[in-house]
């Protein structure tokens, strides 16, 4: 008898979020070890004390694992522990040179928050590949923080087309280094990106800002403050990063790393959806110029340029969905766990 263990977290009891939980966990325990229906003999499901809405017993009975002897108990409380979790044993017939693979979704690899491993995700790649949603979408599978390392550097250039300053000038740069007040907050689960106490979180996200956020991140004072800040987050907490040399350089010793690209004009038809759906008019020809031309400058910048790792997984998302590129990230996470 071989036994594949999964757990998952909900975010509030009720009905709805069980049965998705249940059915994602188990889907992806079946897709992931290959396992056929008769493989399974029982399935054993624990669940924490904050549970009560739904029984995730009948959720898997409703979502198609109803051939084997499905069983329940409730988990004595933990100082300290887990709240609002499922975990699940599935006691199956197995060959015996066949590897399982365990999963835990979202947060939910150990019983106890305070002793989990802290681990870091990094996803480089060029503008417009699809590395911060995808970024955003791991934080939230997986429970971690999202440090979005881009928008600290949009702040910085925000500040200086305020002041007036050409991005490109090293010297004019280092000059407003004294009063470039930049922040980082997280509020109801999101980053906050603050330039002084004014929240700009919208403001940098402005096409205007994009080209001059490439300039400014090439001179090394900025990116020596940016990098010392975006470390000592890393070590306090298991977090998704992503950027142009985040593997590379600001965090050379993560236990994933990713670059995520995809064609030039691929990557501009996204932007420019995007800009579009923010009422902003542009043109696109224009538009993948100066992506073309960002990547160049991104690649041969002296310091920190934006590069693939040697130890990175390569994934173009040029016809892959959002959906697709997760579950290929997910799948080599899942692995190496």
């Amino acid at each position: 008898m071989t036994i594949i263990r999964g757990a998952t977290t909900i975010e509030k009891d009720c009905k709805e979020e069980i049965s998705s939980a249940v059915k994602n966990l188990l889907d992806e325990i079946f897709s992931l070890n290959k396992l056929a229906k008769n493989e399974v003999k029982g399935l054993l499901f624990s669940l924490t004390t904050d549970i009560h809405a739904y029984h995730p017993a009948k959720a898997a009975r409703e979502c198609g694992y109803d051939f084997a002897p499905l069983f329940a108990a409730i988990e004595p409380e933990i100082i300290g522990g887990l709240q609002l979790c499922i975990r699940l044993m599935l006691f199956t017939e197995l060959e015996n040179d066949r590897n399982v693979k365990h999963v835990y979704q979202k947060g939910a690899k150990v019983l106890r928050k305070d002793i989990s491993e802290i681990f870091n995700i990094a996803l480089d790649g060029p503008a417009g590949s699809g590395k911060s949603t995808v970024a955003k979408s791991l934080a939230k599978d997986y429970n971690i923080l999202y440090l979005d390392t881009g928008a600290m550097y949009r702040a910085c250039a925000l500040k200086a087309l305020r002041l007036g300053v050409d991005t490109k000038d090293g010297e004019a740069v280092k000059a407003i280094l004294p009063e470039l007040d930049v922040k980082v907050e997280y509020k109801d689960g999101a980053q906050r990106t603050l330039l002084g106490e004014e929240d700009v979180s919208q403001k940098i996200r402005e096409n205007a800002v994009s080209m001059a956020a490439s300039n400014i991140s090439a001179h090394p004072v900025i990116r020596v403050k940016m990098v010392e800040m975006q470390r000592e987050i890393a070590k306090k907490m298991s977090c998704v990063l992503d950027g142009r040399d985040i593997g590379s350089t600001v965090l050379p010793d993560a236990k994933f790393k990713f670059f995520i690209t995809a064609d030039s004009k691929v990557r501009a038809e996204r932007r420019y959806k995007e800009l579009l759906a923010r009422g902003e008019e542009v043109d696109f020809e224009k538009l993948h110029a100066e992506i073309v031309a960002r990547d160049k400058q991104d690649s041969e910048r002296e310091f920190s340029p934006l590069v693939c790792a040697k130890d990175a997984i390569v994934i173009d998302t040029s016809t892959m969905d959002v959906a697709e590129v997760l579950a290929a990230i997910k799948g080599h996470i899942q692995s190496k766990i």
